[in-house]
């Protein structure tokens, strides 16, 4: 059984940076902890916005620079980075909220053997929930999950929301406080 880590965008912008919350700075040990104790692939997602993102569909809808290329907030939040930095892991970058690229990349080291896929990061409500379900769509029969304690969204509300909205859609949700 092969075990596949996505860790999403645990990028300092959305830990204590210009979108940063408390509830994003407090999932920071955990995601740590299960860096720490995983063993397999592990993908490492990486929002990429550049100098034009105030000229973007987003940067129209939300106006706060965030995570452009190179700055210190695009970077991984510290803890998270030591915690990789041992570790074999995938960077993959990308300018939306989804990686359309993630499913292909993950399928390319699959062959015939089952599978888990396992996401945690930031946020819960917007890039979490839209792997997981590029995720789904792609492998339907994949055994994907998602740590509810590894996660965190906007505001706690649209953390449950999306939680919900994953369960709705057959993926497993574990420790759901």
């Amino acid at each position: 059984m092969k075990n596949i880590l996505i860790v999403v965008d645990m990028q300092k912008d959305f830990v204590d940076g210009a979108l940063g919350t408390s509830e994003a700075a407090s999932i920071v040990p955990n995601v740590v902890d299960k860096i720490n104790s995983f063993s397999g692939d592990i993908f490492v997602t990486y929002d990429t916005h550049f100098d034009n993102y105030m000229d973007t569909s987003e940067g129209k809808k939300l106006p706060v620079p965030h995570c452009i290329k190179g700055t210190d907030g695009w970077k991984l939040n510290d803890d998270v980075y030591n915690a990789l930095k041992d570790k074999e892991y995938t960077e993959i970058e990308k300018n939306t909220f989804g990686s359309v690229e993630l499913p292909a990349i993950i399928d390319f080291g699959l062959d015939e053997e089952e599978y888990n896929i396992e996401l945690i990061g930031l946020c819960t409500d917007i890039c979490v929930v839209s792997n997981a379900l590029l995720i789904k769509a792609n492998y339907p029969e994949a055994n994907i999950t998602v740590d509810a304690s590894c996660c965190a969204g906007v505001t706690v509300e649209s953390h449950n929301a999306a939680i919900k909205t994953m369960q709705m859609c057959q993926i497993n949700i574990i420790n759901n406080a």
